[in-house]
């Protein structure tokens, strides 16, 4: 497990590990966060969605930790996004009756 700057409190809010950021002490994803508070989601409307991050402390701390290091973690988002593309690309479609039956259940699920 490995603290950006562990020399700043702020960044003690975001963990670096297993190739990715996570909220510390947590398996949340930065990305989690990071995806809502850009589409205009408030800190406590990220909390009820995420409960498990613990804290509104820890919400206002990884958004702040993003706008400091905006490039890294742009860049890191960017990346995660093209291997995502890649990825879709690669899997193999859905037979269709299968594809029916989800679309079916879709649309019979109760609101």
């Amino acid at each position: 497990m490995d603290t950006m700057d562990s020399e700043d409190p702020m960044e003690t809010y975001v963990e670096r590990r297993d190739g990715g950021y996570y909220i510390a002490g947590t398996r949340i994803s930065l990305d989690s966060i990071i995806h809502p508070f850009k589409n205009g989601a408030s800190p406590e409307g990220i909390l009820r969605s995420f409960p498990l991050i613990g804290s509104l402390e820890k919400v206002y701390g990884a958004i702040t930790f993003y706008l400091a290091n905006t490039e890294a973690v742009e860049a890191f988002l960017s990346e995660q996004e093209r291997l995502s593309r890649a990825l879709e690309a690669k899997q193999t479609p859905l037979p269709e009756s299968l594809s029916n039956k989800l679309n079916r259940a879709r649309e019979e699920a109760p609101r």
